[in-house]
């Protein structure tokens, strides 16, 4: 009986001792996700980098140190006080992307790297704002993340640490410099405005003045075109009244009419010359001999008549 007991003993000994190896050994594997890196420690010591993959630690040997990400991050840091060139003071506040390039650096490099990066950040900050006036540092924010990236990489690459971008997400000066900027945007915009509207007043009245001076181009031209005709009507009605003259004058001379008819015609016109509008005439003495000889002719008719 107890050799019985004994041997059963033994069989559960020997599967718990199975059971514990499985789970000891089950703990100790480990799987490394994607963008991931696990520091090891060998005895205390850095041992290697576990990369992406499945992997198995010597239990009570290695212990894993520390469990990096490898994606980019965004640290966004607090306001801090920064003193311009021209004494104003202002608070700003930074975003910084960074990555970790090296997870052995950053683990064994620096003690709180977090920290270290926020302190570094806002000296540098305060370093180039202390270079720079107001009015350069509300322009000129390029050349600020600029120069904080290129200071910050450097600094954090004996940590591991890759700085890519560097943001000045608010700057914001003292309150009365707030107004005082306020209104001179405010002044700007009413000289813009003004300047705007005296030059649409100036185009409009260049507008209007081209318009009359095309209107009275256009009316002189008229009253020139109609001048030059009433002209040739004037001319070309005395170019037809000269030829009809001509004309009569020539019928006349191949007629070749006689002394008598000539001083009839001459009394006739003599009659019109006289219609009541003249009050001296002048009579020739051609016109009166025949005006007695009509007179002479008038009274033999009323004697025949009788």
């Amino acid at each position: 009986m107890e050799h019985y007991i004994n041997i059963n003993l033994g069989g559960v000994l020997a599967v718990a001792l199975v059971v514990i190896i499985v789970a000891i050994l089950v703990k100790n594997i480990r799987i490394v996700q994607q963008a991931r890196a696990y520091v090891i420690e060998r005895l205390g010591a850095y041992s290697t980098t576990w990369n992406v993959g499945l992997h198995i630690k010597i239990p009570f040997i290695e212990r894993v140190a520390k469990i990096v990400s490898l994606k980019e991050q965004v640290a966004d840091f607090p306001p801090q006080p920064v003193i311009t060139k021209d004494n104003v003071t202002m608070q700003i506040d930074t975003v910084v992307y960074f990555q970790i390039t090296d997870p052995k650096l950053y683990t064994y490099g620096i003690e709180h790297p977090m920290v270290a990066i926020e302190n570094l950040s806002a000296t540098t900050l305060r370093n180039i704002i202390g270079d720079l006036e107001l009015d350069q540092c509300l322009t000129s924010r390029d050349v600020i993340n600029t120069k904080m990236r290129s200071i910050l990489d450097e600094a954090t690459d004996p940590w591991g640490i890759k700085v890519n971008r560097v943001e000045l997400k608010n700057i914001l000066p003292p309150k009365e410099i707030q107004n005082a900027m306020e209104k001179q945007m405010k002044a700007e915009r009413e000289r813009r405005e003004a300047i705007l509207r005296a030059e649409g007043e100036k185009r409009s009245a260049i507008l209007t003045a081209e318009g009359e001076r095309e209107s009275a181009i256009l009316r002189a031209d008229a009253k020139k075109q109609q001048q030059i005709l009433e002209a040739e009507g004037r001319a070309e009605a005395i170019i037809k009244v000269q030829t009809a003259t001509a004309e009569g004058i020539r019928l006349i001379n191949e007629a070749a009419p006689t002394d008598g008819v000539i001083r009839i015609k001459a009394l006739e016109a003599f009659a019109a010359a006289a219609d009541g509008k003249a009050t001296k005439i002048i009579i020739p003495s051609e016109i009166q001999g025949l005006a007695g000889l009509a007179e002479g002719v008038v009274q033999t008719v009323a004697k025949s008549a009788e």
